[in-house]
């Protein structure tokens, strides 16, 4: 009986734990993505390449690499490969891209 509560329970905390991660997603509204969308195409950016970083989610942008601010939105961007890439000022994270 004990063995299956010990199963039962790690169960649960795997479950609880995958609900913590998904939690941690940034949701950025359509219509914030828009207002973003189209600040970007009125102040274009050189694209930068980053050789050895890979552009996906949670990748971490250089502290060399100079972060641009969008009005009234809390991250900021910079164009990588020609793609607009959301960072997190604070830890320097990819949070979304934007093709």
């Amino acid at each position: 009986m004990r063995m299956h509560l010990s199963t039962a329970a790690a169960g649960l905390f795997l479950l609880a734990s995958v609900g913590a991660v998904a939690a941690q997603d940034v949701i950025i509204a359509p219509e914030q993505e828009t207002v973003i969308r189209e600040y970007v195409k009125k102040q274009p950016l050189a694209s930068v390449e980053l050789p050895g970083v890979e552009l996906n989610i949670g990748s971490m942008i250089p502290e060399t690499v100079e972060l641009h601010e969008v009005p009234d939105v809390e991250y900021r961007y910079v164009v990588v490969d020609n793609r607009t890439v959301l960072v997190d000022p604070g830890t320097r994270k990819i949070v979304k891209i934007i093709q």
